[in-house]
């Protein structure tokens, strides 16, 4: 069994929970908040009795092997790299850190100690985002890839109404292109490698995160246009499209429905049965990686990781989004 500690008691740490129960090998031993009577709340919820209010003592214990991490962006880099350091074993909320640098540090920190660093994207985990890698090759040559994740925000009403919560706060590395827009950047990486160049536009709030954007990525042979947007909803699917035909992907984010539409017009279904919640493949991918001795994810790896922080950093420069922890 892995051993686990969560850091974080909100919806997403619940939500991972609760796919991490048809999780072979994964054992929640511990779980941390700032709050005492939170963390026991928490723990009580889960039969869990080891609870932490300091993240040092929770990294040297000798009760977990691994955390999952899934605090706001801003604290990822900081946390993880404290639990790397004590050779604990990270799952690390998406986006991995709040820029590039950040990124780097913690790759490096998890070489020199041993342990696993991945982030948690659970798209490119799931059997149907697999099903799309061995079946692009029958759409002929890729001319384009096209992806929407706007999501209006519920957050966002209150934004409008002077309350500026988490969502929207540049101190916690937030905004439309962190929460939403990494959705569809990622899983271009791992389909596509690097581009060769990388355009944006965006709308910044007030409070100085994005609402929404564009970005345009130049390849060889293909182009790649996203959008994003937090302020905003779009019910486009993903393409991407080849000479022969375009594989069409209901929700990128959670991809559940996969067609290949041919230019003879002909569909083809590549739609595989989901029978676990969606979170659960990251979990079990991870938890196999750590119980086979390795240290790497080939899916989301450092270098996919960091590849697409780089665009992300390259985006924020090209719209003047910044944040505090660019310049720690």
């Amino acid at each position: 069994m892995v051993r686990f500690g969560v850091v974080g008691t909100n919806w997403i740490t619940e939500s991972l929970l609760e796919a991490a129960k048809g999780v072979t090998g994964f054992e929640l031993t511990a779980v941390y908040s700032r709050d005492s009577k939170r963390a026991e709340e928490f723990a009580s919820k889960y039969g869990v009795t080891k609870t932490f209010t300091s993240l040092e003592q929770m990294a040297s214990s000798e009760e977990i092997d691994a955390v999952y991490i899934a605090t706001p962006n801003s604290y990822h880099a900081e946390q993880a790299i404290l639990f790397l350091q004590n050779g604990k074993h990270v799952l690390c909320e998406k986006p991995l850190a709040a820029n590039a640098m950040e990124v780097k540090t913690m790759i490096q920190v998890a070489k020199d100690h041993n342990v696993l660093l991945m982030e948690a994207m659970k798209s490119t985990l799931l059997p149907n985002f697999k099903v799309i890698q061995e079946n692009l090759d029958k759409i002929g040559s890729i001319r384009k890839y096209f992806s929407s994740y706007c999501q209006y925000s519920s957050r966002y009403d209150k934004y409008k109404e002077g309350i500026i919560l988490n969502a929207f706060n540049p101190k916690y590395a937030n905004g439309s292109l962190m929460d939403l827009g990494i959705y569809c950047l990622y899983p271009l990486i791992v389909l596509f490698g690097e581009p060769n160049d990388v355009k944006a536009t965006g709308n910044l709030l007030d409070s100085g995160v994005d609402g929404e954007g564009n970005i345009i990525l130049k390849y060889d042979d293909k182009n790649a246009s996203i959008m994003h947007s937090k302020i905003t909803n779009s019910y486009l699917p993903t393409e991407i499209q080849g000479e022969k035909g375009s594989i069409i992907i209901d929700k990128i984010h959670t991809p559940e429905k996969v067609e290949i539409h041919y230019k003879d017009g002909t569909i083809e279904s590549l739609t595989v049965e989901q029978s676990h919640p969606s979170m659960y493949y990251e979990v079990q991918e991870f938890v196999d990686i750590i119980q086979q001795g390795r240290t790497e994810s080939t899916t989301n790896s450092y270098k996919h990781s960091y590849t697409t922080m780089q665009i992300m950093d390259k985006v924020r420069e090209e719209i003047g989004l910044v944040f505090p922890s660019d310049h720690k």
